[in-house]
């Protein structure tokens, strides 16, 4: 190397990676030669498509595309994300796991100590592993099926190299489900006939038309809104400032039903209902107990459209198996808003026509399918449903869901599954008794039970017993909970192997560590605009990759070579070949309703604009015509009782919507009284995830002494003796973590919040050891939300928290392993 790796760490942190690092480091010569002035170069990315000046090899400025009119803040930290000293340099290897493989001592896993290795050694113990998986477990041994947000490019995604190349290999045990929307996906089916999460929404300017009421429940769009899974046109953001007018006129009446005051709230002036952590369904039970008892609920739309309002309406009137009223007065003291404010707030959802948007965080909790499910009752029992400005919506906060979208065909991707009629080298199907899908945020439990039973959506699961794990791409180190119980899992698997560009918790917790380029280090398409469809963007190479990184196609392109599957991995076509055909099958499918150029003047233009789109109402069809245009309920109606989920005898999710208490919950609820402050780990502000937490120069815009923020109210610090800008220590009984102090009067006593996509980085690699950062996950609960859907509880959640005592370790989060000897 020309300078060493010391030397670059310290370098980086005072100046910028282009006045630092040689190009013998960047760029091969050949990319090197380019004139004084640099080179603009399209690109995409969650955050938005840029241009990119490139210089002598080296991205030296990022600015927005000249169609993104909101632009967020977040391509800033573009340039930190390329050139930072997490980068993965080379392929590694865990120390012990090198020496010994399978018999290694896995205790010693997250101790940070790895070998360098050639790419050759590297792939050849790989495709080792997985032949020794295959032939001595079977299937059941190997877990492949974790996948997470991923760079954008429809061509690059790495979960579908991934599991392309290991399917070629053999068959493993995959997942369902996901971490955002895990209750909700599960749960709605049944009730709406649709995930509805991952569903377009009803057209924004239709709102702005028609609506007199919206209510942002648990939703703060103006925040989330920066990020898309393809790369983010910002459009929303054009609805969102009309709707501050609106708000300021008059016209609107725009109500966040928060403990927290959000960004959008802020942004937009409007009003705020204060809620309890966790009652949202005790609040909305009321609601339907006024609606009804005074007589405000749409009797027509609920015979018409609807099943199941019966039992529900009797177990809110009392006349259930608990016998318990569930009026206002019921409530109050539950979800902390005034008896008589939650009939007003009934009488003025019925008053006139009304929108209601929900987030995902609100899902996420224990019991997280019953907020979901009764806010769809509401819904209906107000009777606006398929109405242009009324009705439910569950994504308005996700990709610019609500924008106008065009109809035009976009690019496909590479292709997960093997090719018709082809079969894996070694094409055993005996899982063993066990499952070959698991729900994803059970994983822990099954390397931790292996053979254990879960019931599960109607079903019942076996765990396989999984011996090896492959991530691509996927940072489980960050989305999965209790970071204490993962440690004890990883103990029991023999092998785990990592794909990535930078060195974060899961390469860290890894046997086998491989450097995938980032998507600014090789050539794709996207579609820009997920829902909206506004066009396709061609994503120029930026620069060569760093180091000795390479593309996800590459890396497993030459592990298939090894068991003879690289011609059908690659169907014989290389990257600008898969590009074009990705291209020109867009091309032919918009024949006669879209015009676009031939793949070379596309590439050359840099973007396809399809123009604006069209307005649509979410559920109007089915409201024209529910005969003809049935939902896919059992029924085809909206179910507010689900016979089906009946059936299976839940007793953590029944016929309807019902009132459970949480195993912990703030305000006076269960383990209040050791732990007092509910943690929220919501979605970032400044990072996609844990996406851009490695920028360094763009993580300091936030971060405290280091530190990533715990956000708290006076009132709490106060009483523990806290100053803005403290470190301090945030624990409970599963773990312990460091964060920077930030007092806020827009968080209410007994509220606190940690972003999740914090990295983690324990002081050392034992069980309960000190987080020097502040991962939230180092804290959550890691239990299924109920026997439906076993998805994520992470937002069920005591803590308590303390300025730190003691001499302040050092953040160990960032930067790469230690290197040493075979």
């Amino acid at each position: 190397m020309a300078i060493s790796r010391r030397h670059f760490l310290k370098g980086l942190a005072a100046s910028s990676a282009a006045a630092l690092i040689g190009q013998s480091l960047l760029v091969r010569t050949a990319q090197a030669a380019v004139s004084a002035e640099g080179t603009w170069r399209m690109a995409g990315s969650h955050w938005g498509a840029v241009k990119a000046l490139v210089k002598g090899g080296v991205v030296a400025d990022i600015k927005p595309f000249e169609k993104d009119k909101y632009p967020t803040d977040m391509i800033n930290g573009i340039k930190g994300l390329i050139y930072n000293p997490s980068r993965i340099r080379y392929p590694m290897a865990r120390l012990d796991w090198l020496k010994n493989r399978q018999h290694s001592d896995r205790k010693q896993r997250g101790d940070n100590r790895f070998v360098r290795l050639t790419w050759d050694e590297a792939l050849d113990l790989f495709h080792e592993e997985l032949e020794r998986v295959q032939t001595t477990y079977g299937p059941s041994g190997l877990y492949a099926g974790a996948t997470g947000w991923r760079q954008t490019g429809q061509f690059h995604s790495c979960g579908s190299h991934m599991q392309r190349a290991v399917n070629l290999h053999g068959n493993f045990v995959s997942k369902v489900g996901d971490y955002s929307t895990g209750a909700g996906q599960v749960i709605l089916p049944y009730v709406l006939g649709s995930t509805e999460v991952y569903d377009q929404g009803t057209s924004w300017p239709l709102i702005l038309e028609n609506t007199k009421t919206l209510v942002l429940w648990a939703n703060d769009p103006y925040k989330n809104l920066q990020v898309g899974w393809n790369c983010e046109t910002h459009e929303a953001y054009a609805y969102l400032e009309q709707l501050k007018a609106r708000v300021a006129a008059g016209d609107i009446k725009v109500i966040s039903i928060d403990p927290v005051q959000t960004k959008t709230q802020g942004y937009l002036g409007c009003e705020q209902l204060y809620i309890n952590p966790q009652s949202d369904v005790a609040f909305m039970l009321a609601l339907a107990h006024t609606l009804y008892s005074e007589q405000l609920h749409d009797d027509t739309f609920l015979n018409t459209y609807t099943l199941g309002f019966e039992p529900f309406i009797a177990y809110v009137m009392g006349k259930g198996d608990d016998k318990i009223e569930k009026t206002p007065e019921w409530a109050t003291p539950i979800c902390g808003i005034d008896s008589d404010q939650i009939r007003e707030f009934a009488r003025l959802l019925a008053a006139d026509r009304t929108q209601l948007i929900f987030g995902w965080a609100i899902q996420r909790q224990q019991h997280g399918e019953q907020p979901y499910w009764a806010g769809a009752v509401l819904a209906a029992m107000l009777g606006q449903i398929g109405l242009p400005g009324g009705g439910i919506s569950y994504a308005h906060h996700y990709s610019s869901i609500g924008v106008p979208a065009t109809n035009a065909s976009t690019p496909g991707g590479f292709p997960r599954n093997l090719d018709p009629g082809k079969v894996p080298v070694h094409n055993n199907t005996d899982f063993k008794g066990a499952s070959r899908i698991i729900p994803v945020a059970r994983w822990i439990d099954c390397i931790l039970e292996p053979g254990g039973k879960l019931q599960y959506n109607g079903s019942e699961v076996t765990y396989p017993d999984i011996k090896m794990s492959i991530f691509s791409g996927c940072n489980p180190w960050h989305h999965h909970q209790d970071h204490n119980r993962m440690k004890r899992a990883f103990y029991e698997l023999e092998t785990v192997v990592t794909i990535d560009y930078s060195w974060n918790a899961t390469c860290r917790f890894s046997d086998l560590v491989l450097p995938a380029c980032t998507q600014f280090e090789r050539n794709d398409i996207d579609v820009y605009g997920s829902y909206a469809k506004r066009g396709v963007l061609a994503m120029h190479q930026l620069v060569d990759p760093l180091f000795h990184s390479r593309s996800d196609f590459d890396i497993f392109t030459d592990l298939c070579r090894r068991y003879g599957r690289h011609n059908e991995y690659t169907q014989n076509k290389d990257e600008f070949q898969w590009l074009k055909e990705l291209y020109d099958d867009c091309r032919k499918a918009n024949e006669g309703k879209y015009e676009m150029p031939e793949f070379e003047q596309f590439w050359k233009d840099g973007y396809v604009d399809f123009g604006p789109g069209e307005n649509w109402v979410r559920h109007a069809s089915f409201r024209e015509d529910p005969e003809v245009n049935a939902v896919g309920t059992p029924s085809g109606f909206i179910e507010i009782s689900s016979r089906k989920i009946g059936s299976y005898g839940y007793d953590d999710c029944q016929q309807h919507p019902i009132w459970m208490e949480k195993t912990e919950r703030s305000h006076g609820g269960p383990g209040s009284d050791k732990y007092p402050l509910w943690l929220q780990s919501v979605h970032p502000d400044k990072r996609l995830h844990s996406q851009m937490c490695e920028s360094d120069e763009y993580r300091a815009t936030y971060a405290v002494q280091g530190r990533e923020p715990v956000y708290l109210s006076p009132a709490d610090a106060k009483a523990r003796g806290i100053s803005d800008g403290d470190v301090v220590r945030v624990f409970n009984d599963r773990g312990q973590l460091l964060a920077g102090a930030v007092v806020s009067d827009h968080f209410p006593t007994g509220v606190i919040r940690i972003q999740e996509g914090a990295w983690y980085g324990p002081t050392d690699a034992s069980i309960g050891a000190l987080d020097t950062y502040g991962d939230p996950n180092t804290l959550t609960l890691d239990v299924g939300t109920s026997r439906l859907a076993q998805a994520p509880s992470a937002n069920t959640c005591l803590v308590e928290i303390e300025v730190f005592d003691g001499p302040v370790p050092p953040v160990t989060s960032f930067g790469g392993p230690r290197l040493v000897d075979a």
